[in-house]
């Protein structure tokens, strides 16, 4: 709404009176709007213990997905009580105190309120809270932001596939090699914390992803409601770089994959409560069981200057969003972050979460493999490499939320593409771990000898990733997989009735022994205990679609693997 106010020939007196009425009317709403504002504000209250909850680690289906819990046992990560909800007595409570409950951290054990002076008072005075994060609030509350219009706000701001102008940025890191080879995401699912996804949903390059429903959940943690198709188009952009299809155009590195869409960033501000949103998206896609986390956001400096980090904080331990990155890496996730675009500002340096000593931090070059002069230096505070690896984030090509495939600078543009590449690569090495993941890409820089503090390890390709993980995991190497003379399985290729016959010899004799089949993302699609009087087994499968399975043996001292083609 247009708020000027203008004389109008002809009805001067009229107008004026009716000028005045309608400005003393404009003006109480805004001192009252202002004295809102001026009582209430958000917090982020610590909780001392998690008493009193009837949840327990034993039974993690209760609040964990069955997909995030096999994560968690397929890297052998036990569920700990930081896993737990917190507690829906001490919740209760403090909203008994008048205060708006917003949301819930299980790895911070905190609650997010939104509170006036009074209220905040009482809820300090429970006794099972321990204080505020960052001892104040995070920002004063404010008007909705539904309907507000936003601009890009760039914080870090087995075929032969037609990659049109997104070539020079796929053939960079080897996608096409690792494309020709079938790994495009497929049975991953990865999720993206961003700013907004406008008109993803209508995006000619992703329309493949929204045709076949592999957009799975969507939560704008900002509004607090499930769509976020109508915000910052930055994610859109985002999202375009890592999942698009579109032969002749763009094609991204991890497009058969699944994704979560998230909403974290509010781009119209800059406080500490996006780094409190990104801690409860974070949580959210661990609980659906998201194996990579990709975020285009970085935090330094605030609207408030008394919340700004120093460049003495980005040491992997001091800000919220690193915190909670590394959080999400410990159940068994791998975080992708932009390193920043501060290159040549005189911040220059990493922002938080990309500090982050289990966060693979992605630098930006060109389409020649030089330095892009935005991207940000390491090393991190405390003297480690970073950024950790780069990729091509200059005039890189995207689809924009109107459709166009153009192109953008930034490393929020380079970190998708290593997410990508990342996605795929653990889909052809299912049994690493997160952590074996993130030193395989690390390691398959082409300056991992001599690190620099503008590209890192340098630019990773999938064959190098492949070759390292046969290197130092060579249990867990299996685009090659050899199978071991005592075990073996026929038919294979399977025929139409997935009837098989296991030969297992006396390796397993008398005992008995877990016979699981595995997918390409490492769920157990059958499993079956078998005593092994006989050396050989015959079993039929469920009903299996076309692709590469894992026949996996064990009796809790020996333990086969064998690959099995459909």
């Amino acid at each position: 709404m247009n708020f000027s106010l203008q004389r109008s020939k002809g009805a001067l007196g009229e107008f004026s009176s009716q000028t005045a009425f309608f400005y003393g009317l404009l003006m109480a709403a805004c001192l009252l709007v202002s004295a809102v504002q001026a009582q209430q504000a958000k917090y982020l209250v610590l909780l001392k213990d998690k008493a009193g909850t009837a949840l327990t680690v034993t039974k993690p289906e209760a609040f964990l997905t069955k997909r995030s819990v096999e994560r968690r046992q397929r890297q052998n990560i036990p569920v700990s009580t930081r896993d737990l909800p917190v507690s829906a007595s001490y919740v209760a409570q403090i909203r008994q105190t008048g205060a708006k409950i917003w949301y819930t951290s299980r790895w911070l054990n905190a609650v997010l309120v939104e509170a006036t002076a009074a209220q905040l008072t009482a809820i300090r005075a429970l006794p099972f809270v321990s204080g505020l994060e960052f001892g104040r609030a995070l920002m004063n509350a404010r008007l909705s932001a539904e309907n507000q219009t936003k601009t890009t706000h760039q914080k870090f701001g087995q075929e032969s596939l037609d990659y049109g102008s997104s070539q020079n940025q796929i053939e960079m890191l080897g996608a096409h090699t690792m494309h020709d080879r079938g790994y495009s995401g497929a049975g991953m699912l990865v999720a993206i914390l961003d700013g907004g996804f406008r008109n993803s949903n209508t995006n000619p390059a992703l329309k493949p992803i929204f045709d076949d429903k592999r957009v799975v959940a969507t939560y704008d943690f900002v509004a607090k409601e499930t769509s976020v198709y109508e915000d910052d188009s930055h994610g859109n952009n985002v999202f375009s770089i890592m999942a698009s299809y579109l032969p002749g155009s763009l094609i991204g590195p991890a497009y058969s994959a699944s994704y979560v869409l998230l909403r974290s960033e509010d781009a119209g501000s800059e406080s500490h409560l996006e780094e409190a949103n990104w801690l409860f998206a974070a949580e959210y896609a661990d609980s659906l069981g998201v194996d990579v986390i990709n975020t285009s956001l970085g935090y330094t400096e605030f609207d408030n200057p008394a919340d700004n980090y120093t460049y003495a904080d980005m040491n992997g331990r001091n800000a919220l969003v690193t915190r909670a990155a590394d959080w999400a890496a410990g159940v068994g996730m791998v975080v992708v972050a932009s390193a920043g675009n501060e290159g040549s500002s005189p911040w220059k340096y990493i922002g938080a979460p990309s500090d982050g000593d289990s966060v693979l931090a992605v630098g930006a070059v060109n389409s020649l493999k030089g330095l892009a002069a935005f991207s940000s230096l390491g090393p991190s505070a405390d003297g480690r490499v970073k950024p950790d690896v780069s990729a091509r984030g200059q005039a890189t090509t995207l689809s924009n939320q109107n459709g166009t495939v153009t192109t953008g600078n930034g490393t929020s543009y380079s970190a998708p593409l290593i997410a990508g590449l990342v996605t795929a690569f653990w889909q052809s090495q299912p049994y690493l771990t997160a952590m074996q993941v993130v030193d395989c890409i690390r390691r398959a820089g082409d300056r991992f000898s001599a690190p620099t503090p503008q590209f890192g390890y340098g630019i990773p390709t999938f064959e190098s990733a492949v070759q390292v993980a046969k290197e130092r995991y060579p249990v867990t190497a299996i685009a090659d997989w050899i199978k071991p003379v005592d075990a073996n399985v026929y038919p294979n290729p399977l025929g139409a009735s997935s009837e098989v016959n296991i030969y297992w010899g006396t390796l397993f004799a008398g005992k008995n022994v877990s016979v699981q089949l595995l997918d390409a993302t490492g769920r157990v699609v059958y499993q079956q205990w078998v005593l092994a009087n006989e050396a050989t087994v015959k079993m039929t499968f469920p009903p299996l679609v076309n692709g590469v399975y894992f026949l996996k043996m064990n009796d809790n001292q020996r333990e086969r693997v064998l690959k099995v083609i459909k």
